[in-house]
C-alpha cells in the first residue's frame, strides 16, 4: 500500500531569504537551491540535499504538496524530483490532480462553508472596518474562499489580533498570524479534510505530514505521523500531540531534517 506524504510548503519544506535563520559562518551555510521566481525575482528556497531528498521521496511515496497558497501562487514554484499528481490548495478549497482542480471537490468545500459559517464579506467588511492603514500593507482575498492581510509586524497591536480571533471564533472562522501575513479562514475549509480524501483516492494506509502554523495542526493530527519544525506558530505555541515529534531544527535546515524524517519513517514504517 502506497504510503502518503503530505506537507506544508512555506517555513516548512520552502523558505524565503528571510526565512533561512543561517547562524552558522557563511563559509560553512549550506548551499541553496532557488525553488520560485515571481516578477523576474528569486523568492523561495531549498538546500541542495533537501532538494535530493524531495526527489527520493517522490520516487517512493505519494507525495502532496499540502498549502494555504493559491493555485497561482503554488504554481509558480518548482518543486525538484517527480511533479506531484495530487496538491492541495488554499488550505483544502482546491485538489488539483495532474494540475488542474477537480471540480466536484471544490464543489463539496463550497457547500460545506456556506452551511457552517459566516459568509467571506463580513469578514472582509469587518477587516477593511477594523485595521489600520498605519500597519496594513495588502487586503487580499484568496479564491473567493478566505481574506488575509500583508502588515508591517513591528506596527501591528497584538491587542487587535487576539479581538480579531475572538470575533471570528463566533462566525466559525479561525485567525493565523504567518510571518507578515494575518489569515482569516472559515474552520471548515481544512487541509485535513483534503488529504483524506487524496488517502482514500490512493489507498494509502499511512499518512505523513509536516507544518509550522495553526493551520497545519489539523493535517498533523490527522496523520499517523506529523513533525513540526522549531519555528512558526506551533512552535512559539509549543503544540505537540501524542503522534507529533518537535524539531529543534530552525529555518531552512528544518525543512532538510524533516524530509529526512518523511523518508525514514517511508522506508522504515511508522506507528499506524
Amino acid at each position: 500500500m502506497p504510503v502518503l506524504v503530505a506537507s506544508d510548503l512555506d517555513r516548512t519544506l520552502i523558505y524565503s531569504a528571510a526565512a533561512l535563520a543561517l547562524t552558522m559562518p557563511d563559509a560553512r551555510a549550506p548551499r541553496l537551491l532557488c525553488v520560485e521566481v515571481h516578477e523576474a525575482r528569486p523568492l523561495s528556497y531549498m538546500t541542495e540535499t533537501a532538494a535530493q531528498l524531495l526527489t527520493d521521496l517522490g520516487d517512493t511515496a505519494v507525495f502532496v504538496p499540502t498549502t494555504t497558497r493559491t493555485r497561482k501562487q503554488y504554481q509558480r514554484i518548482n518543486l525538484p524530483g517527480p511533479a506531484p499528481k495530487y496538491a492541495i490548495c488554499a488550505n483544502g478549497g482546491h485538489l488539483l490532480v495532474d494540475g488542474a482542480t477537480d471540480p466536484d471537490w471544490h464543489a463539496q468545500v463550497q457547500a460545506r462553508l456556506a452551511e457552517q459559517c459566516a459568509p467571506l464579506a463580513e469578514i472582509q467588511d469587518h477587516l477593511m472596518a477594523t485595521a489600520s492603514p498605519a500597519w496594513v500593507r495588502k487586503h487580499r482575498i484568496a479564491e473567493d474562499l478566505f481574506a488575509y492581510l500583508v502588515v508591517e509586524r513591528e506596527l501591528l497591536p497584538e491587542e487587535w489580533v487576539k479581538e480579531l480571533a475572538v470575533w471570528a471564533e463566533n462566525r466559525g472562522w479561525t485567525v493565523s498570524l504567518q510571518g507578515r501575513k494575518i489569515y482569516a479562514v472559515p474552520k471548515p475549509l481544512t487541509k485535513s479534510a483534503a488529504v483524506h480524501e487524496v488517502a482514500r483516492r490512493t489507498g494509502a494506509d499511512l499518512t505523513l505530514a509536516a507544518g509550522d502554523s495553526l493551520l497545519d495542526a489539523d493535517l498533523l493530527l490527522a496523520a499517523d505521523k506529523g513533525w513540526r519544525p522549531g519555528h512558526g506558530e506551533l512552535a512559539d505555541a509549543n503544540w505537540t500531540a501524542p503522534t507529533i515529534s518537535a524539531l529543534p531544527e530552525r529555518g531552512v535546515l528544518a525543512g532538510e531534517r524533516i524530509l529526512r524524517e518523511f523518508l525514514k519513517a517511508t522506508r522504515t514504517g511508522a506507528p499506524r
